[in-house]
């Protein structure tokens, strides 16, 4: 176990923060954690824009190491922390993992999380087209994962730790997961896995009381 050197500035409603907080848990890497403000402007304060310019959570400090941007950081937890299954060294391999980065970034940003966004947050997206964007990836994703545990492969990855927060809490965004039996499942085994940490849940979209 490494010493609790790690610094992690997160905010608990964040997906994208969310991902390092579990990969950290996964990892059982010690590090102290910071909350940032966001509803305070803390993220734009200079000392934190100082860390990163773009003023998003969430940001990792190890030992004087700054890395910005949730996918970034869980390269650098996985090649730092962890072993070569998390992101395999094989062109193959390291390829379906980014083609899943990637998906985290575009269609499950636009679609599944900023559905959320504008439930949670109140923000000014237009619904119809988010949900199309969101089922057509759930469509995608429920039909891949039809034939193996995980998004790419067999083997739990950083794929699956990136992709995991935004679909597992879609149902927030007006997004129903009902029609995704093999999303349903991946889901699970996500939440079975020794050391997971869930995402607190908000009472919004299909949540809502």
């Amino acid at each position: 176990m490494q010493t609790a050197s790690l610094t992690f500035y997160s905010f608990p409603l964040s997906g994208h923060a969310h991902r390092v907080a579990l990969m950290l848990s996964l990892l059982n890497v010690p590090h102290r954690q910071v909350e940032v403000d966001l509803r305070q402007g803390e993220q734009k304060r200079p000392e934190y824009l100082a860390m990163n310019a773009f003023g998003q959570v969430p940001v990792i400090d190890d030992n004087g190491v700054v890395i910005a941007d949730s996918t970034a950081i869980l390269v650098y937890l996985a090649k730092r922390y962890g072993d070569a299954s998390w992101l395999p060294a094989d062109p193959a391999g390291a390829a379906q993992v980014q083609r899943w980065l990637s998906v985290a970034s575009g269609p499950l940003a636009s679609g599944p999380a900023t559905a959320r966004l504008i439930t949670v947050f109140g923000a000014p997206y237009d619904v119809e087209t988010t949900l199309a964007r969101a089922h057509a990836l759930l469509a995608v994703m429920d039909s891949e994962l039809s034939t193996r545990a995980f998004l790419a492969g067999e083997t739990l990855t950083i794929a699956d730790v990136a992709c995991y927060a935004y679909v597992a809490h879609a149902p927030e965004g007006n997004v129903s997961l009902a029609a995704y039996p093999h999303i349903r499942a991946w889901l699970e085994r996500i939440e079975s896995l020794p050391r997971f940490v869930p995402m607190p849940s908000s009472a919004a979209g299909l949540l809502a009381a």
